[in-house]
């Protein structure tokens, strides 16, 4: 917990003041001469005391007292909420090293039936949208809320060649804000938006104003990888484009950092997991990197996800509730007074 204001915590230094001037009443109380009939009268007045009560109204009120001055610090408190609306967008290799069987039964199946699992998991009303990349990038769905139609286009997907990292968030991006006229033609390698919107390809980009980063709560990118970029835009220029848009990109490594020869088709190469550029990509985002080595590591960074993609974590003011606990104590304090000693003391 925070204070908009902490200067006016120093008030809290009158409390101790205040039980100080409290101990002070009662003492000069029991020096005030009472002149009573007998000693039989003295014991019969101490035995009718208020006793412990005395004390509680009191110690009630002082406690009011603390709860209204933290109250006028105006204190914060990081809370977790839970988002009315979201897009995700999943955006998953299908270069041809997701082929290999170091995850078992290999790369591309794991990560198909682990992205099937995540998608059961998310709430209705969020809305998912999958985007596969290698050499180029492409919508294999527009985002919806039918969860059948997303499984579906998890399994469509087909290996190619190449790993285009930076193609895959741009795409991303640019589904997310089909409006912003964002330049997709040298990601996907066509003239017109594959998705269902043809016409955003033709879209002149507009000006906007940059947002801080991961501030977009309404959306984000959850990107799968096995291997480095061997082609298309750099990955951390595409990851500015969408720190500036406030979309946390969390990026998901899968395979070898050290390197594997896969071969695809007549032909082979070594392809290596690059930790450093998916960790940037998801520091730049705010976003966050996870590493799964085997099928049930990424079945975990899955589950993890999705109850994260459901809510976010924001500074609220906190006021009120101090403000109501003060007004509430005393009241306590007053209605214990009254019913106890016939009087607000």
């Amino acid at each position: 917990m925070s204070f908009l204001w902490p200067t006016m915590l120093w008030l809290l230094a009158l409390l101790p003041l205040l039980v100080l001037l409290y101990f002070w009443v009662i003492k000069r109380k029991r020096k005030t001469t009472v002149r009573l009939a007998s000693i039989n009268v003295a014991k019969l007045a101490a035995g009718r005391g208020p006793g412990w009560r005395r004390h509680v109204p009191p110690v009630l009120l002082l406690l009011a007292m603390a709860a209204l001055l933290l109250a006028v610090a105006r204190p914060t408190a990081i809370l977790t909420l839970p988002l009315a609306e979201r897009t995700i967008i999943l955006a998953m290799d299908v270069s041809g090293s997701m082929r290999a069987e170091d995850v078992k039964p290999n790369r591309l199946v794991a990560s198909q039936e682990a992205a099937k699992a995540f998608v059961n998991n998310l709430p209705r009303e969020v809305r998912v949208g999958v985007v596969s990349f290698a050499g180029t990038a492409a919508v294999v769905q527009a985002p919806t809320d039918s969860r059948e139609d997303v499984l579906k286009a998890i399994d469509r997907f087909q290996l190619q060649r190449g790993t285009a990292t930076g193609s895959g968030i741009i795409l991303s991006l640019a589904t997310l804000f089909p409006d912003d006229g964002i330049e997709i033609q040298h990601v996907t390698g066509q003239r017109n938006f594959p998705g269902g919107n043809n016409s955003i390809a033709n879209k002149e980009a507009k000006p906007f104003t940059p947002v801080p980063a991961g501030s977009y709560n309404s959306a984000a990118v959850i990107m799968l990888t096995d291997g480095q970029r061997t082609t298309g835009p750099d990955p951390l220029d595409a990851a500015k484009m969408a720190a500036e848009r406030g979309i946390r990109v969390y990026t998901v490594g899968i395979g070898t950092t050290s390197g594997e020869i896969i071969g695809f088709e007549g032909w082979s190469m070594r392809v290596r997991l690059d930790e450093e550029t998916l960790k940037n990509v998801s520091v730049l985002t705010h976003g966050e990197y996870f590493y799964a080595g085997t099928a049930e590591d990424l079945k975990k960074v899955y589950e993890s996800l999705s109850s994260r993609m459901v809510v976010e974590r924001k500074e609220v003011e906190i006021t009120a509730i101090f403000a109501a606990l003060g007004a509430l104590l005393a009241v306590v304090a007053a209605t214990l007074s009254l019913w106890w000693f016939g009087r607000v003391a």
